[in-house]
């Protein structure tokens, strides 16, 4: 099952991290994340935002494509050149991710 992680969350986290009052995190966190989205749309066209220890976050340009075809109608059409964002781990966050999950009972063990 997938969870769903908030900003409100992660303020709360972050108020019980730093010891500090939620609606002053809450504040900061807001202002964080409205920092790394202007940041990013201001991308002019590519930008790399590094935070060590977590990842870093990059607005990439992709390539125009002159002759994609339409699944649907199969007619042939133009798709420009975009920005698109991408993520990558921090070596400590890959880390952690690459833990193998806790095992999961076999039917011979239930």
């Amino acid at each position: 099952m997938k969870v769903t992680i908030t900003k409100k969350d992660v303020a709360k986290r972050t108020a019980r991290i730093v010891n500090e009052k939620i609606y002053l995190t809450e504040r900061i966190v807001d202002g964080v994340f409205t920092a790394l989205r202007e940041f990013m749309e201001e991308a002019n066209p590519e930008i790399r935002i590094e935070i060590r220890d977590f990842g870093v976050f990059e607005v990439k340009t992709t390539k125009p494509k002159p002759k994609a075809r339409n699944p649907k109608t199969g007619e042939i059409i133009y798709v420009p050149a975009r920005r698109k964002t991408h993520f990558k781990a921090g070596k400590l966050l890959k880390e952690v991710l690459k833990q193998p999950l806790p095992d999961e009972k076999t039917d011979s063990e239930k």
